[in-house]
């Protein structure tokens, strides 16, 4: 369980393809504080720990979730947004983001607005009728407050603090996003599908 805020930007350091795709990850966190096996969430995709060294540590994604997300299209030197899952007492600063991509989306406007820059994304068709305005979307793993929805399309604010210290500073229009909807949005669905057949 993670919050969307994100605490470390990373780079892909090294990628072995396998059976598994073993991805090298560069980070700021202490080699020692990572354990092995331990859930990371990198760019929304929550991923266990294989193996760490000093200012890295690797994972192994299946081909489930390359096929699902934009890890498969990462090479060395992408942008990877780290969150560590959270512990009991800790604060929520975004929203609870389980770290398991729903889908993935597409950036097709950036334009600056007032010190910030504006983002208009377009969600795949089944996801679309969870976005709400004024609601909250994981994306790359960023926790987002959705200003508008228009069909399949909603549009974000990116703060500078966020621009600095995310990837989605250097998003731009056509670049693809992993997107995790409301957990509570997913669930309020799900009830509603169940009810109405």
């Amino acid at each position: 369980m993670f919050t969307g805020i994100i605490t470390d930007l990373g780079r892909v350091r090294a990628i072995a393809q396998g059976a598994l795709t073993r991805l090298e990850i560069a980070t700021k966190y202490p080699a020692e504080s990572i354990a092995i096996g331990a859930s990371i969430a990198c760019s929304g995709a929550c991923l266990s720990v294989v193996e760490r060294g000093p200012g890295w540590f690797a994972v192994e994604v299946s081909a489930e979730t390359l096929s699902k997300t934009t890890l498969g299209s990462w090479r060395v030197g992408t942008a990877v947004n780290l969150e560590r899952p959270l512990k009991l007492g800790d604060e929520l600063g975004g929203h609870l983001v389980l770290g398991h991509v729903d889908g993935v989306g597409t950036v097709v406007e950036r334009r600056e607005e007032s010190g910030s820059v504006r983002l208009t994304l377009e969600a795949p068709a089944d996801l679309a009728r969870f976005i709400a305005s004024k609601g909250s979307v994981a994306i790359d793993g960023v926790s987002m407050t959705v200003n508008e929805v228009s069909g399949r399309r909603f549009g974000v604010n990116v703060i500078p603090i966020t621009q600095r210290e995310t990837s989605l500073g250097g998003l731009a229009a056509g670049a693809a996003v992993n997107l995790e909807i409301d957990m509570l949005a997913r669930y309020v669905g799900r009830l509603l599908a169940a009810g109405l057949s």
